[in-house]
C-alpha cells in the first residue's frame, strides 16, 4: 500500500506494507543508513528517529502510524554534521565502537529540544533506553551538556522590551 512520508524535510511515497517497520523503510527503502538496526524489540534504542518531534524507535513503529507525520533521522538534523549534539559528540570523542550512536543523538536532540539546560537526572531519564555497549554514558552526559551551551550560544541574543517593576 502507498503511504506518503516526510523524510527530514522530504516528502516521498513508499509502496510497502502497513506493518513493514519504519526502520526498513528508512534504511532499505529510502536508503538512509544512519538510522541501526539493534535489537529489533525497541529495548536498546539504535533505531531512535523522531517522529511528530518525538523520540520512537523505529524497530517498533510500522509505516502506516507515521504516514503524514514529519520524521526525522540523524541525516535530518544537519545537512554539513553542525548540529550542536553533532559537534559536541565530536569534541568529547564519544564514540567507541559508534554503533548506538545515532540513537543516542537523536534522544538528546528530543532532550534538548524540550529541555535547553537538561540536569543529569534530565539527562538520564530522556536516555534511559539508549543502551551503549562500550559504557560511554559519561561522555554522552557530558556531550549532551556541551551541546546545551553550544546552542545557547548560537541562539541569538534577544533584548528586553520592557522590565518589570517587580525585577
Amino acid at each position: 500500500m502507498p503511504y506518503t512520508l516526510n523524510v527530514n524535510g522530504k516528502s516521498t511515497t513508499v509502496d510497502v506494507p502497513a506493518d513493514m517497520p519504519l526502520l526498513w523503510v528508512i534504511r532499505d527503502v529510502l536508503n538512509l543508513k544512519g538510522t541501526k538496526f539493534g535489537c529489533g524489540i525497541g529495548a536498546c534504542g539504535a533505531c531512535t528517529v523522531h517522529l511528530g518531534g518525538r523520540a520512537v524507535r523505529a524497530c517498533q513503529t510500522p509505516v502506516s502510524m507515521a504516514a503524514g507525520a514529519a520524521i526525522t533521522t540523524l541525516e535530518g538534523l544537519s545537512a554539513d554534521g553542525t548540529h550542536p549534539l553533532q559537534v559536541a559528540w565530536q569534541e568529547i570523542d564519544v564514540p567507541q565502537c559508534g554503533y548506538c550512536q545515532a540513537g543516542q543523538i537523536m534522544s538528546a536532540a528530543a532532550l534538548l529540544r524540550t529541555t535547553p539546560k537538561p540536569t543529569d537526572a534530565d539527562i538520564d531519564r530522556a536516555m534511559n533506553g539508549n543502551v551503549c555497549r562500550c559504557g560511554t554514558y559519561n561522555r554522552i552526559r557530558d556531550a549532551i551538556k556541551r551541546a546545551a551551551t553550544i546552542a545557547t550560544s548560537r541562539a541569538p541574543q534577544t533584548a528586553r522590551a520592557s522590565v518589570s517593576v517587580n525585577e
